[in-house]
């Protein structure tokens, strides 16, 4: 039997339209290029993926009757999710106000502005601590001012969870089936709890592994600083609603020097421009992917734990890295510093059984679920501490009022990491 091949026109054609001709920009930004780094371990590689946070979260939003076309959303940014909700408010014909860090340099300011968003600047501060401080105040100022503005509050609310079911749904048709495991920063919580949630609740077995700085509340590890960098997205100096604890199997705790080791070997190795989380994710995963055996083989939406550490994770485990975003703002900090970078080869973690035994430069503990510790634990509005998950649902304001307005001032004397992208 003779088997018809198509011909040039029939290729081309087809080619054509798998190609999609997008409507808008942000849909171009969205998805992520999948990247093979190993046999194993697959990168899903964003431009930035805030943008997924902001577009799900105002489609969410609108659809809800929360916000109205034509009103403005206000939040505080130091850079990467102002961009993000500025390009979302583009689309959906919303107003943007940016509260934004000492950070934003001239080239970020330049996008928000010519994108139609007002950005208030907060002044030069050797702290970052001080300057999350400051815009946290100056938010709640705006909105005694202008009680119609809508405070998008990336760090506590829930709706930023909403665009990460469709990564998940991409990210399933893209790999293998069997036991996955997600690595990534945990910053706001939002990227990897809103792609786990997702995934598990389709019954996959998913392992969900978080990477933080020294210095950050958000796993117990305010008590450190790194004198050198910090590593933006990564972690926080204040507790953050939507980090759900419970979803968390392991947690890796890097400095700076081994997250630049990542990212130089992600670049030098596999041509991937990417930034500091990403690299520290990349170190973690390439870690444990060499590691498999001994682990525990990750949850399903329901079930109440993980296996235990010390039984074997099985054969066929994916390992899926989050790449945040490029590493254009890390060229003169991270890569044209590319020859002290240590060789990632010779990197390895210490594995801790408690906070108690936290330390530098880089540590391991199977987090296998528990709950907040005492420095992240989040408010409730009745001044009860209790689940981010849980206070994150009651705070949710009415249509045209700011939501979140019990959000919490930042405590003092807490860690030097900042998280607001």
């Amino acid at each position: 039997m003779n088997t018809l091949r198509p011909g040039p026109e029939e290729t081309r054609s087809a080619m054509t339209a798998a190609v999609p001709i997008h409507d808008h920009i942000t849909d171009a930004l969205k998805d992520p290029a999948f990247v093979r780094l190993s046999g194993s371990v697959v990168l899903a590689r964003f431009e930035t993926m805030k943008v997924y946070a902001a577009l799900g979260a105002v489609r969410t939003l609108l659809e809800s009757g929360r916000v109205v076309p034509g009103q403005t959303l206000v939040d505080s940014s130091s850079g990467i999710y102002a961009l993000a909700l500025a390009m979302a408010c583009h689309r959906y014909g919303l107003r943007c106000h940016i509260v934004a860090s000492t950070t934003v340099d001239a080239t970020m300011r330049a996008q928000l502005e010519v994108l139609g968003a007002t950005v208030d600047q907060m002044p030069p501060s050797q702290s970052l601590l001080l300057d999350q401080e400051r815009r946290v105040r100056h938010v709640r100022a705006l909105l005694e001012a202008r009680p119609d503005f809508h405070w998008m509050r990336q760090y506590h609310d829930g709706v930023h969870y909403a665009g990460y079911r469709e990564f998940a749904d991409l990210a399933a048709a893209a790999l293998p089936p069997g036991p996955l495991t997600v690595v990534g920063a945990v910053g706001t919580g939002s990227s990897t709890g809103g792609l786990t949630e997702a995934l598990r609740g389709t019954g996959r077995r998913v392992r969900l592994v978080g990477v933080q700085p020294f210095g950050s509340v958000t796993f117990g590890s305010e008590g450190f600083n790194d004198p050198e960098a910090i590593i933006a997205g990564i972690g926080s100096s204040i507790p953050f609603g939507n980090v759900r604890h419970e979803l968390y199997d392991t947690l890796h705790w890097l400095d700076f020097r081994h997250a630049m080791a990542g990212a130089v070997e992600l670049l030098r190795r596999h041509a991937v421009f990417a930034g500091l989380s990403t690299g520290a994710a990349h170190l973690v995963a390439r870690w444990e992917a060499g590691n498999e055996s001994g682990r525990g083989g990750g949850r399903t939406a329901g079930s109440a734990a993980g296996r235990s550490a010390g039984q074997d994770a099985g054969t066929g485990t994916t390992y899926l890295v989050l790449g945040a975003d490029t590493g254009h703002r890390y060229t003169e900090r991270v890569f044209a510093r590319h020859a002290e970078a240590q060789d990632p080869g010779g990197l390895r973690p210490e594995r801790i059984g408690s906070l108690g035994e936290l330390r530098p430069p880089w540590a391991v503990m199977e987090w296998a679920g528990r709950a907040a510790p005492p420095g992240a634990r989040v408010e409730e509005p009745g001044g009860r501490a209790g689940s981010p998950g849980v206070r994150v649902q009651a705070v949710v304001g009415a249509p045209g009022r700011p939501s979140g307005g019990t959000d919490s001032a930042v405590p003092a004397g807490h860690g030097r990491a900042d998280g607001s992208l």
